[in-house]
């Protein structure tokens, strides 16, 4: 099995991207955005993720299978997020006497 073969220049420039992003991150932490701050850093990161996938782990000439099991972990990870949020955003409700 011969597997595709990525140009160095294609790692250099995704690697000198995430610095770029790395270094992004840490300048917004120092803005105050507000309520946007949690929502940037998870922009960057998720940008960051993405490219990590897609090239680092060869994703982006992977199988269709590979993208199907790749789209359905993210699926899942939605559902737990989802999940994970609607916890987080109904504990600052006042209760309920019962």
């Amino acid at each position: 099995m011969s597997g595709h073969v990525v140009p160095l220049k294609v790692y250099f420039a995704i690697f000198a991207t995430l610095m770029v992003l790395t270094a992004v991150t840490v300048r917004v932490a120092f803005i105050n955005l507000g309520p946007f701050n949690a929502a940037v850093a998870l922009g960057i990161a998720t940008t960051k993720a993405v490219l990590v996938i897609l090239y680092f782990m060869h994703v982006r000439y992977g199988s269709k299978l590979t993208w199907v099991v790749i789209l359905a972990g993210f699926f899942w990870l939605g559902i737990l997020l989802a999940l994970t949020m609607t916890d987080y955003i109904t504990r600052s409700l006042p209760h309920l006497p019962t």
